[in-house]
């Protein structure tokens, strides 16, 4: 089998290498994509470099040859299925999509996981779809998708990497009770563990995530709390949410045991955090403002904790 070579178009330039392969590769987990980069299996214009390498116009990236995109299987994806997902479509224009992603569904296939959100949308919309940016695999509500590479470099350079033009808010059931405003800021190293998979806070090599905690119901135990993010790290809520000893509800990784088992007599398991709202303009200046409904589970855990 010999080495394939991509050169990369004007279309995708300025992509981060692991997202241009994930993005052509779309049955490969990502954490294969990572892999094939750090063993240098995956090189740019014959050198070794790293996933978030931003590709330029005419570089050239060596394919390992076990990979032919041509002939990878397509996982069925029944009609019953794309129905669900149109039917939690709440915002769509020339450029983007906003999905209300069901607690549960991961937003890539990949290892243990028989398919992604991105690849149920891609086979009612177009294979042009891209992730603006994720979700957990447990988290619920507003996930962003772009229609086209234009759309998708403006939403990552434009927006995510400027906190004042792009507003995220989430809700949590979190342990305890919560009785004022909380501004946290630390950082978190966003490389998880080999053991648990957790990633880590107040690292020296972690990065800035900052949040904004808002108590709005005292429940029995825990307290219904609305959450402003200013930073995108990985397990940025709940990871902070531990660090306060306020865990959120059914969260099995950072998670409290204790509080979950009491959770647990409720007879609901999925985790108590919901992407409620997310606001941004466009490049034309148009406001985008979609907010998600909660989940059955979570409004029922509500209720229960009432």
């Amino acid at each position: 089998m010999s080495v394939k070579n991509l050169t990369v178009d004007k279309d995708n330039a300025k992509r981060r290498l692991d997202n241009l392969l994930m993005s052509t590769y779309k049955e490969l987990p990502r954490s294969k994509v990572y892999s094939m980069i750090r063993k240098g299996e995956v090189r740019v214009n014959s050198g070794r470099t790293k996933p978030l390498y931003k590709v330029k116009e005419g570089d050239i990236i060596r394919i390992p040859p076990y990979l032919n995109n041509e002939n990878q299987p397509k996982r069925p994806i029944s009609n019953k299925l794309q129905d669900r997902f149109k039917q939690r479509v709440l915002f769509e224009d020339l450029n983007y999509i906003v999905l209300n992603k069901p607690t549960g569904t991961p937003v890539h296939s990949g290892s243990g996981n028989t398919i992604g959100a991105i690849d149920i949308l891609r086979s009612f919309y177009s294979e042009t779809i891209d992730l603006c940016h994720r979700l957990d695999k447990e988290t619920s509500g507003c996930l962003v998708f772009a229609k086209n590479k234009t759309a998708l470099r403006f939403f990552n350079k434009n927006l995510a990497l400027r906190d004042k033009d792009l507003k995220k808010t989430y809700i949590a059931i979190l342990k305890g009770s919560f009785k004022k405003d909380l501004f946290i800021d630390n950082n978190i190293n966003t490389i998880k563990s080999s053991t648990d998979h957790k990633v880590n806070i107040d690292s020296e090599e972690g990065k800035y995530a900052s949040s904004l905690f808002r108590p709005i119901k005292k429940l029995k135990k825990s307290t219904l709390v609305e959450i402003d993010i200013y930073s995108g790290r990985t397990h940025q809520i709940r990871v902070q949410a531990e660090s306060l000893n306020h865990n959120v509800a059914n969260d099995i990784k950072y998670g409290d045991s204790d509080f979950n088992k009491f959770i647990a007599l409720s007879g609901i398991k999925s985790m108590a955090l919901h992407a409620k709202l997310i606001e941004f303009k466009d490049e034309e200046n148009n406001l985008i403002k979609v907010e998600a409904p909660f989940e059955d589970s979570f409004a029922e855990l509500i209720d229960y904790l009432n």
